[in-house]
């Protein structure tokens, strides 16, 4: 197995990957909160988890992979006072909030799987764990670092940093934040206003309530995490991923909730994806400077002149290191498009290259070994597609008769840049999955009678057989003429 280098964000610094159990992982993302079309920042974190997901897969871990849904109606930024996103979604475009909740969990599944993201091996939801997420909150108050004030429940940030260290993720000292927090105005419960809410007494036009001990309300937004983190992967797994705009306070708050119950840290590689900006400025919806995935895909819209396929955004994406700043513009994703294309031209060429008695103007076991060392740097994305495109380089030599590929290392190499484009980047070269089921069913056969092919003329005739006849199984007849192979359905 590959040794893993990743940079965690408690540390500061990669650290060689170890994990709790050998051979296994636990990973637990934050996912969406239901009540908007997801944009296209919160998918390129989720793409970026979906490339470690892969990777881990690949390189013989087994990965339990969690992602929440948050669809329980929480106060606008997790305040004190105002109105439940979710419920006030609902109440604008007067339907119930769990008709929101569905809308938007579905809008959520569909663009992942245009971007072709591999499912979670879990996707559990906020209103599913109301139960775990009481139970924590008698925990935490019966360790003594929460207290009850009409109806609510609060976390004691200052209780706990007396004894354990409050910021310590995020680099933020409890004195500065003292210092930076205004006043109460005498209209909030907490005692102090770094406090954060563990559970909340609904008003009476708060839609979305669960009875509990302390009153009929809903859950902080804080508190979910730590429910489904624990119930899925234990008190301490391996990997926690989000936003970058997640570390403060979201994450720094569920080690809190965590640590004062377990006395141990819940989690030892804090991974954290970057922003995505929008010609050169943050997307925001209330600034116009914001673009949806679908608008896109299908050119709707007035940023740019012409449509962008889900393929070709998500390799836009992997061209950056998930730590890094993207920014998205015309230009770049043009370039982008332009590098996709030559990848899938010299990706698809190589099935077709005649091949010869041995392999001259590349190594291949040394560029292999230079894409697993890209990937398991901190998983190093842009540095495999700079392989991938050496690979392409040397595709094209041997096409244009300037080197030589042997029948073996081509087979070698065909498997490898399947596995690194299609098994690990998420790389599609077919349609979009939009696409009509029958074009798409076409450029599988055409892809599987290439490889037949290569076996063919490798004389491998058993995987050669095997192909036709799994095809001839499925109700599809291969028939090979003097011009190749055609095939009826």
């Amino acid at each position: 197995m590959q040794q893993l280098t990743v940079y965690n964000s408690l540390s500061g610094k990669k650290e060689v990957f170890t994990p709790i159990t050998k051979n296994y992982v636990g990973m637990y993302v934050c996912g969406p909160t239901v009540y908007s079309n997801v944009h296209l920042g919160n998918c390129r974190t989720f793409i970026s988890f979906d490339l470690i997901f892969r990777y881990l897969k690949h390189i013989g871990y087994k990965v339990r992979y969690v992602r929440n849904i948050t669809d329980a109606g929480h106060l606008e930024n997790d305040a004190d006072e105002g109105e439940d996103r979710i419920a006030k979604k609902a109440r604008l475009e007067a339907i119930e909030p769990m008709e929101v909740v569905q809308r938007y969990t579905v809008d959520f599944h569909k663009t992942l799987y245009q971007f072709n993201n591999l499912p979670p091996s879990i996707e559990p939801t906020a209103t599913g764990h109301i139960i775990e997420q009481i139970e924590i909150i008698k925990s935490i108050l019966k360790k003594g670092f929460a207290y009850e004030i009409n109806g609510s429940v609060y976390f004691d940030v200052l209780k706990y940093n007396e004894t354990h260290s409050y910021g310590k993720l995020s680099g933020r000292k409890i004195e500065d934040l003292i210092h930076n927090t205004r006043s109460l105005d005498g209209q909030s419960d907490k005692k102090n206003p770094q406090d954060f809410a563990l559970w909340k007494k609904a008003e009476p036009r708060h839609i979305m309530r669960w009875p509990s001990p302390w009153s009929d309300g809903f859950p902080g937004w804080h508190l979910e995490c730590t429910a489904m983190s624990t119930k899925y992967l234990g008190n301490q797994f391996d990997i926690h991923g989000g936003g970058m705009d997640l570390k403060f306070p979201h994450h720094e708050c569920e080690i809190a909730q965590a640590e004062c119950i377990t006395e141990q840290s819940p989690v030892n590689y804090w991974l954290h994806a970057n922003m995505l900006t929008l010609n050169g400025q943050k997307m925001a919806k209330s600034t116009g400077n914001n673009i949806l995935p679908e608008e896109m895909f299908s050119g709707e819209n007035s940023i740019f002149t012409k449509p962008f396929s889900p393929e070709v955004v998500r390799f836009f994406l992997l061209q950056s290191h998930y730590r890094s700043i993207v920014d998205l513009s015309e230009d770049a994703l043009l370039a982008s498009e332009k590098g996709y294309n030559k990848l899938k031209e010299g990706y698809l060429l190589l099935t077709q290259l005649t091949s010869s008695t041995k392999t001259e103007g590349f190594d291949i076991a040394q560029w292999e070994d230079l894409c697993y060392k890209a990937m398991s740097d901190d998983f190093n994305s842009p540095m495999l597609i700079a392989q991938l495109f050496e690979a392409i380089r040397f595709i094209n030599s041997v096409n244009n008769g300037s080197a030589s590929i042997s029948k073996s290392d081509q087979l070698k190499l065909v498997e490898k840049m399947k596995n690194f484009i299609e098994d690990i980047m998420g790389i599609s070269f077919g349609k979009s999955k939009k696409s009509d089921s029958n074009t798409a069913l076409e450029g599988t056969v055409n892809m599987l009678i290439d490889f037949r092919k290569i076996a063919r003329d490798n004389k491998d005739f058993q995987t050669s057989d095997r192909i036709r006849d799994e095809l001839s199984g499925l109700g599809i007849q291969l028939k090979d003429e003097k011009d190749g192979t055609s095939f009826i359905i």
